[in-house]
């Protein structure tokens, strides 16, 4: 959608325009109402907002990131012009149950496993609990005669003759993806092999569970590789789309702007869930591992601007249209192996992100009992809140934000997008008088706009509360010690609320704070995760020298990584990835034997006394001298990128005096009543400018509300950072 004021510069300079720029990079971050679109270069950060369009279609997805990017880069894209974006194609399509129709091949005897999971349930007490079916029907899986040994060893190998009738009943079964998961494929590959040389002829898609997840496990490594191949078709088809459409995007600016001699080349890189980017090609063929692209890359980018600010310990606070995503970090962000979505395990490296369905979009209701409930439905990008103008009828949070007048109808997406209050307002009167009619214990919260309103914001926040509480009290962190980094579209509005709740100290609101998650993956590694089960037994250690045996196990395990190294350095090299400049991490999963969990640390000759250390501070207790397992080996190789730090905004004016950056002054509801309260442009907030609530300050891509007992000032990097006074 083009907007009607132009937000950006409207022509690009003659020396980008005769094609002397090589490469420009564009960050992405597509949500579930807007898609973000940022770009750093001489001019200094700039960014866009399109609307996402529905989430049914990634069709729709790539066209708002095409759109998007054609708006940001004008008509000088660069010879080269990448585009890397954090994807909800395989969140959405895993939540909705919208992947492809899969044939999962096994060892025969455990075509059930993915039903019977752990049997662990939901709802411990709930007798009448329904679980969720499984992603792969009863007959869409096939047993194959074959048995590999927990030591590697191969029982009994696949017929040729059982093989040719495994491939002719999947034909038949007119499945779109195949899954393959033989019992201890981990530890050797050969079965799985020939199952892949004979299936290979059908032309579908193949998930191979030795190479998404060589680990041990079986339900995790199942469940991850069933996941994969569900999600395959649709995202591959979504990035050979978006691909397709940029290159003929810009391919017509080249021939418009006479560079066709120099067209620009596009590549599409896609956000990970462990925090790095990699290619289109890996992308479509590995997307389980992009389940939680979108977050990562705001949390990428907190972590980066706590480091910058010299902050190290931080919780990230990202609410965007359709949900809030909240980690806690100290120094760097935690990554995890154990994640569950829409009930269903994955077993990949994640970064330990919380979510909770609230955010600008929310839509509101009442429930059966009379309670008043804000999502996790969400009005989306279509019809969106009812002040967007787009067909919706039902209040959300942007609609409560406006009516109490938190949002500013005249300064949304900086006037190139004007809101309706009356729209919203009638919307609210309409609930009000439905719900009255309909539920047993309205009370008082139904009887005028403003209170509904209140009431949604209330309810909003105590969820996202709740969620904040789950990463940092559950957890054993007390917030009050945590600093809060709060970005995404309606961040802002509720952060100081939040904070105050939790007794947080001081709130930092980024530059561009709508658009810093899509800033997150501008800024993002690239980086690729290996892992291996090797349950290998640790020889006793005592006080002194290591034995030979103790030795012996250290080359073995450095043997070991040297061999995933190298395949995981071939693979980055066929990505065309820089091998001069990848940094390895080696890490290894080390638990005492007999125990059912691990822990994962850095693997060095002192890794026994970082392991026992570790097992302290976690459990309380360690077991001194008792025999310890390695289980798993973990690698990581980083390419850095040339952005090492969050650029600092643009402003247009540096006000030496408060009054000047102030628009207007209107009413605001705080506390039980409005407030007559001044309206900062906050492009025109010079660093050290500093100021009492009540207060509210616009920008492009947000609003940052400051109730009452809050100071705002704005640091040396044009952050604003929000202090309680009671503080």
């Amino acid at each position: 959608m083009r907007y009607k004021r132009p937000v950006l510069p409207a022509g690009p300079r003659k020396s980008e325009a005769a094609g002397i720029r090589k490469l420009m990079r564009v960050g992405v971050d597509t949500g579930g109402t807007f898609t973000d679109c940022v770009v750093t270069d001489s001019r200094g950060v700039r960014v866009i907002k399109v609307f996402s369009g529905s989430p049914a279609s990634p069709e729709q997805a790539g066209n708002a990131i095409v759109e998007g990017v054609s708006q940001l880069v004008g008509q000088s894209p660069g010879r080269t012009l990448d585009i890397i974006h954090g994807t909800t194609v395989t969140t959405n399509s895993l939540l909705e149950r919208r992947g492809a129709r899969v044939a999962l091949v096994t060892t025969e005897g455990f075509e059930d496993l993915i039903e019977i999971g752990r049997q662990a349930r939901p709802k411990l007490y709930d007798l009448d609990i329904r679980r969720e079916p499984p992603l792969i029907p009863r007959r869409m899986r096939f047993g194959l005669r074959e048995r590999t040994a927990a030591d590697g060893s191969i029982l009994v190998r696949p017929a040729e003759q059982e093989l040719g009738k495994l491939k002719n009943k999947i034909l038949r079964s007119g499945a779109e993806s195949i899954a393959v998961c033989l019992l201890f494929s981990f530890s050797n590959p050969a079965n799985e092999q020939r199952v892949i040389r004979a299936l290979r002829e059908i032309k579908i898609p193949l998930s191979i569970s030795h190479l998404i997840l060589p680990e041990f496990r079986e339900y995790e490594r199942l469940s991850t590789t069933v996941i994969n191949a569900y999600l395959m078709p649709r995202v591959g088809s979504y990035l050979s789309s978006l691909e397709d459409g940029a290159a003929k995007r810009f391919a017509s600016l080249s021939n418009k702007t006479h560079l066709s001699r120099s067209r620009t080349r596009v590549r599409v890189f896609v956000m990970e869930s462990s925090g790095g980017i990699t290619t289109a090609r890996h992308a479509a063929r590995e997307p389980v591992r992009t389940i939680l692209s979108g977050p990562a890359g705001g949390v990428a980018a907190a972590v980066r601007l706590a480091e910058h600010l010299g902050i190290r310990q931080a919780i990230s606070f990202d609410m965007g249209g359709t949900s809030t995503d909240v980690c806690l970090f100290e120094g760097s962000a935690r990554l995890t192996n154990e994640t569950t979505l829409g009930g269903l395990p994955v077993a990949v490296p994640v970064i330990d992100v919380h979510s909770v369905g609230a955010g600008g979009g929310s839509l509101t209701r009442i429930d059966a009992g009379g309670a008043l409930r804000v999502g996790p439905e969400s009005a989306g990008a279509t019809p969106g809140p009812v002040c967007y103008g787009h067909g919706g009828h039902r209040p959300t949070v942007t609609d409560a934000n406006l009516i109490l007048g938190r949002l500013d109808p005249d300064h949304f997406l900086g006037g190139s997008f004007p809101l309706k209050p009356e729209a919203a307002q009638e919307a609210f009167e309409a609930f009000i008088r439905n719900e009255r009619t309909k539920s047993r214990a309205t009370g008082r919260l139904l009887n005028s706009p403003i209170e509904l309103a209140r009431g949604i914001i209330a309810v909003a926040n105590a969820n996202m509360e709740r969620a904040l509480r789950v990463i940092s009290v559950e957890r054993g962190h007390d917030p009050r010690e945590f600093a809060m980094i709060a970005f995404g579209g309606a961040g802002g509005l509720q952060a100081a609320d939040l904070a105050s709740a939790l007794g947080v100290a001081r709130v930092i609101i980024p530059a561009n704070p709508g658009t810093f998650s899509a800033l997150g993956i501008l800024m993002s590694d690239a980086i690729k995760d290996v892992s291996q089960s090797v349950l290998m037994p640790v020889p006793a250690s005592s006080p002194g020298p290591p034995s030979d045996s103790f030795e012996r196990c250290l080359n073995d395990i450095s043997r070991r990584f040297r061999q995933i190294e190298q395949a995981a350095r071939a693979e980055l090299r066929r990505d065309h990835f820089p091998p001069g400049k990848i940094r390895v991490e080696k890490q290894i999963d080390v638990r005492y034997v007999g125990q059912s969990y691990e822990l994962m640390i850095p693997f060095s000759p002192q890794f026994l006394e970082e392991f026992k250390r570790l097992h302290e501070k976690t459990y309380g207790y360690s077991h001194g001298h008792k025999p310890l397992e390695v289980v798993n080996l973990r690698l990581r190789l980083t390419v850095p990128t040339a952005a090492r730090h969050v650029p600092q905004r643009t402003i247009r004016a540096r006000a030496s005096q408060i009054d000047k950056a102030v628009v207007k002054h209107k009413r605001v509801w705080f506390g039980n009543q409005f407030h007559q309260t001044p309206l900062y442009e906050r492009d025109r907030l010079g660093r050290g400018v500093q100021f009492n609530g009540p207060a509210v300050v616009v920008e492009y891509s947000s609003t940052t509300v400051v109730p009452p007992g809050f100071c705002c000032r704005v640091d040396n990097g044009l952050n604003m950072v929000l202090t309680c006074n009671a503080n």
